[in-house]
């Protein structure tokens, strides 16, 4: 277990390798599963070609509460192939070797419990996972989880909204592990054309008392998005629902295809 540990990337890693490029992370957003898992395994290896620096990797849930249609929609497709926490493990223990960013799963608090806690870290770390992101984990809940996550070398990310009082935002920032993910609207994910100009204001707050990278997800649709994140001085941005569109759209057997080449195009931005 520790030499698996060692040989893993670690999501500070990545941060800093970023910071001296002078660019901010790329962290797509893709579900598991949809269409399938064979193609999921591909699309993954693909991103990291592409330019992607971490990879958020869904576990589809029935009841996605943090997600817009887009996502709710891949969801249940990938669920309806038969898409199971186990199995997205089991595909991800079968790329390891060959992936080198980590991988950070995104699930619900439901799937996590129902396997038990330390169960489902010890199986996420041996798969070669570096992070887990619920965002329906209560902060007290959250408190308990990040210390067990750490022990099996798993950073647990907690999240800050645009209403998260700044008393709460440091306990967020103290239990976060990683990175500290900013949500970027009220609301669930889903692109948008513009970005609300709070965000930088928010950005700065977080950096004021927070020692960890901040990224900022819900909304990103493309390179003007990520442009205007790296303006606000955030260490990195997620793209979720508009690639996850995209190997939807995809015809069958080119989903890597289209979501390399997105990448490619987000990919551009943090060097411009």
């Amino acid at each position: 277990m520790e030499n698996e540990l060692n040989q893993k990337r670690t999501i500070a890693n990545s941060f800093e390798k970023v910071k001296q490029q002078g660019r901010i992370a790329l962290m797509p957003f893709m579900m598991a599963g949809d269409p399938d898992l064979e193609t999921s395994a591909q699309v993954l290896l693909g991103l990291q070609n592409s330019g992607a620096d971490l990879v958020e990797i869904g576990i589809p849930y029935s009841d996605p509460l943090a997600d817009g249609p887009v996502i709710q929609e891949a969801a249940a497709r990938a669920l309806n192939s038969g898409t199971t926490p186990s199995r997205v493990l089991k595909m991800l223990s079968g790329l390891k070797g060959k992936l080198s960013i980590p991988i950070i799963l995104f699930t619900y608090s439901n799937p996590l419990i129902a396997k038990g806690m330390d169960n489902f870290c010890d199986e996420a770390a041996k798969a070669g996972v570096s992070g887990l992101v619920v965002p329906d984990l209560p902060l007290e809940e959250a408190e308990r989880l990040s210390p067990l996550a750490l022990s099996k070398g798993l950073d647990l990310v907690l999240l800050v909204a645009p209403t998260t009082p700044k008393e709460r935002m440091q306990r967020i920032s103290d239990s976060s592990r990683g990175f500290t993910y900013l949500v970027s609207v009220t609301g669930v994910t889903g692109e948008r054309k513009n970005m609300q100009e709070r965000v930088g204001s928010l950005v700065k707050e977080l950096k004021s008392f927070c020692s960890l990278p901040i990224a900022v997800g819900f909304g990103i649709s493309g390179p003007e998005q990520v442009r205007q994140v790296r303006r606000w001085g955030a260490d990195g941005a997620i793209v979720g629902s508009a690639l996850v569109k995209r190997i939807a759209n995809a015809q069958r057997g080119h989903e890597a295809e289209q979501a390399c080449k997105f990448c490619l195009e987000l990919s551009k931005a943090f060097y411009d």
